[in-house]
Formats: C-alpha cells, structure tokens, sequence
C-alpha cells in the first residue's frame, strides 16, 4: 500500500484591520478623480491642501505645550524621541535631520525612531508598524525619565507607536501623540494629544497627502519654536548655523550685516577674530566688547545672545 501524504494545511490569513480614522473615509470632491483632466486633479488636490494650515492653526494650544515640555526637558539634559511608521516616522527623521544644519543643534536632543529601521526610509518593509512590542522595546532600550517622547501616526492607532509611547510613560518620559484623527481613543493616555482634523484624503486612506503635510507643519513649527527658545534664533535669524560650504558662509556675512548693520569688511574681520563662530562675533559687534569678552558672555548666559548683551552692558 502506498502511504497517503497528508494534506498541507492552509497558510493562515494575514490578519486585517478596518480603520476608522477620518483619513480612512472617502473624500465626496475627489470620487471622479479618475475621470477628470490633469488640471482638474491638480485643483481638487490644492483645494484639499488648503485646508491643512487653518487645521494646524486649531491645535497651536497643543503644540506650545508641547514646545514648553520639550524646552525643559532639553535644559535639563534629557532629549526629545519621535516614534513613527510608515510617512510619519519618515517626517520625524527629516524633521531630526534637518536641525543640526539649521540651528547647530547637538546632535543628541533630538532623535527619531522608525518602525523597520533605516531600511523602511526607502521603502515599505512588512509589518514593522503592527508590532507594539518592537515599539515597546525601542522605547525601554533608549527612553530615560525625564524625556519627551512624541508619537507620530496619522490614524492614531499604529500598535508601534502606541507600544513605544506606552513604554516612554513607564519610564517616566513625558508622551505626546500627533495624528490626523481628533477622535483617537489613544488621546487619553498621553500627556498632550495633539489631532489634526484635516480630514479625509483625496485619495483614500493615503496619509502622505494632507495628514503628512499637516504633520510636516507641526513637526517645523515645533521644532523651529524649541530652537527659539533655547537661544539658537536672534531676532528672525539663524545665529548657530553651521557653515558647511561657501553659500552657508557668505550667509554668515549677511547674518552678520543685518544684526549689526556693519559693513561686509567688518563683519569678515569679526568673524575671523571670532574663529568663525557667528554668535561669538554677534555679541562682539553689537556690544562692542572683545572676543575673549564675548565668549564668555555668552557661556555665563547658557548661549542666549540677548542674555549675553544684557551681561555686558549691565
């Protein structure tokens, strides 16, 4: 007799999820998208966009909360984490990126958590967003009392995020969630929620349309505003910029010409005594004290320009 080979059994589903998020429902201006011309798409699509600043606008209460948070925690020592997956946590990497070139921040105040690691920058990597316990983990392994943790997931609800920022909260971290869904059920269970109504997409369900421009918004007003506060802006310009090639240099010199109103000659000299740095050769300029003077104003000052003028003239 010849055996019977059992039967293989059958690959189970992949479990699936229904989302009820506003960016999950259809979008009635946008329902003949396919059939419309090129023009005609591109102003349902701007249309939609315009609605993004006027939704930002609604939560600025929630955003300067967050900016109060994140200023403390980074005058204490401790930093600022953004878990995210998918298009939000892409932001929150950009957005990190972005700030040592801008503002000379230090290079760990700021860190940002993707779901999927650096591979998932580049393309979709499977599952990594379903895994709270992967969140969680991260989160253990590099969260400290003391921290601010801002979660970043469009619907609300990503179980890697949400794992992350539960985690954060048990080590004493304070929580922030950013979404587009102003009804999350998570928003309970974090020190300050911040939902975006922007509403539902113009292609459905895909979030890197306005739910990702409206989180590219807070995470610049955000973070632009910390930098404010904490001394790296004089007046509207960038004072602790790193001056990498010969553009970001010559803009030094034009920094430097609009704060002071000194010649071009004058502010080159400044900036050479000053060893190139541009804060250093600010307060010398505008206070008329040495270099040496100047430095050390400014270390008394913890790096705050005005402080450091006030030091001197007082």
């Amino acid at each position: 007799m010849t055996a019977v080979e059992p039967e293989e059994a059958a690959p189970e589903a992949a479990p699936a999820i229904r989302v009820g998020a506003p960016t999950e429902l259809r979008n009635p201006r946008s329902v003949d998208l396919d059939l419309m011309s090129t023009r005609d798409v591109l102003t349902v699509i701007n249309e939609a966009d315009r609605r993004v600043p006027g939704a930002v606008a609604a939560v600025l209460d929630e955003i300067a909360a967050t900016v109060d948070l994140a200023v403390a925690a980074l005058r204490a020592g401790r930093r600022v984490h953004y878990f995210g997956a998918g298009t939000s946590g892409r932001l929150g990497v950009l957005d990190v990126a972005e700030l040592a070139p801008t503002f000379n921040s230090p290079r760990d105040w700021f860190c940002a958590h993707l779901a999927g690691g650096q591979d998932a920058m580049l393309r979709a990597v499977e599952n990594v967003e379903d895994d709270d316990r992967g969140g969680a983990a991260e989160a253990a392994e590099c969260v400290a009392a003391g921290d601010v943790v801002v979660g970043l997931a469009a619907s609300g609800r990503t179980p890697y995020v949400l794992g992350a920022l539960a985690a954060s909260r048990a080590k004493g971290a304070a929580t922030v969630l950013l979404c587009a869904n102003p009804q999350a059920e998570a928003a309970g269970s974090v020190d300050v929620f911040i939902g975006v109504d922007t509403g539902p997409e113009v292609v459905t369900g895909s979030t890197r349309m306005k739910a990702g421009t409206a989180q590219k918004l807070v995470l610049n007003t955000f973070s632009t505003a910390v930098m404010v506060r904490l001394g790296r802006v004089y007046s509207n310009l960038m004072i602790d910029m790193v001056a990498t090639n010969a553009k970001l240099r010559g803009r030094m010199i034009s920094i430097l010409m609009e704060a002071t109103g000194c010649g071009e000659e004058i502010c080159r000299r400044a900036l050479h005594e000053a060893d190139g740095d541009l804060k250093t050769a600010l307060v010398s300029l505008v206070s008329g004290a040495g270099v040496t003077a100047a430095r050390a104003a400014l270390a008394r000052s913890e790096d705050h320009v005005r402080d450091a003028l006030a030091l001197l003239a007082s």
